[in-house]
């Protein structure tokens, strides 16, 4: 028995757990989380950088909280996404399929959010989303990089 190939397989197993418990808290504060109800009206931007430059342009409308949680909040949480991501499935380690995968599966979930009225579609979520998502790719591969030298 390869006691190294057992630690290996041990060590996915744990990751894939580890994103799964991710996935799901992700899949709460998306649906459920910041006191989310259904509202009667479904809202949606297909405009890039609109909501963002919304933010920036009326910064005295908005407390440091609610810019904080919608620009770099939307960066930060999906960090350990694109971390996972290309830890657990080595193809996607390439920034640009990554991406592709990433905007397809983000997009579904602001699709969704918008069909049950349960949040808007923001094009500017998915833009922030992915720069968070690219980030994780890059943290991954600058720690395996570290550890190879």
């Amino acid at each position: 028995m390869d006691t190294t190939n057992l630690a290996k397989d041990k060590k996915i197993i744990y990751a894939w757990l580890l994103f799964g418990i991710y996935f799901l808290m992700l899949i709460y504060m998306m649906f459920f989380g910041f006191s989310r109800s259904s509202f009667e009206e479904s809202s949606y931007n297909l405009i890039p950088f609109k909501t963002i430059g919304n933010y920036v342009n009326n910064i005295g409308h908005y407390s440091a909280r609610v810019i904080m949680i919608n620009l770099i909040g939307n960066i930060i949480v999906f960090i350990p996404f694109g971390l996972f991501l290309s830890l657990l499935i080595p193809k996607l380690r390439k920034s640009s399929l990554l991406i592709l995968v990433f905007i397809w599966l983000i997009s579904s979930l602001e699709l969704l959010q918008f069909v049950f009225s349960l949040g808007s579609f923001d094009i500017d979520d998915i833009l922030l989303n992915t720069v968070g998502a690219w980030l994780g790719l890059k943290v991954l591969l600058t720690v395996r990089m570290a550890l190879e030298n």
